[in-house]
């Protein structure tokens, strides 16, 4: 009982392929660190937490899609602007809080995401 089992491409996936090589490779790398598979993946809590350390915006939290979280503590800091000390306690805060996501998207991770 053997079957045989034939792939053809069709013309329109060839043209995908073609474009300007630098765009596809950023494209490609990018793709990898935000599914967090692969080489790149295994950088995603080091790039979500450099894209917290930009104070003030919690890149960090809408990198790992957390955008509710992020848009809330954009608001929340501008009464916690007013005391420099909250203020800088919720940007390292962001900036552990981006880590800790980024790391429970590997399956292998202890961390629990909702703590």
């Amino acid at each position: 009982m053997e079957e045989e089992l034939v792939v053809q491409f069709s013309p329109e996936a060839q043209e995908q392929r073609t474009g300007f090589m630098p765009f596809r490779l950023a494209k490609e790398i990018w793709r990898e660190i935000t599914f967090g598979v692969g080489t790149w993946g295994a950088f995603r809590p080091l790039f979500a937490a450099l894209l917290a350390v930009v104070p003030g915006l919690f890149l960090g939290q809408h990198f790992n899609r957390k955008h509710r979280r992020g848009f809330d503590w954009l608001l929340l800091q501008i009464p916690l602007a007013l005391t420099i000390v909250l203020w800088i306690a919720l940007w390292l805060w962001s900036i552990f809080d981006a880590w800790r996501d980024a790391l429970a998207f590997d399956p292998n991770s202890t961390i629990d995401p909702s703590l």
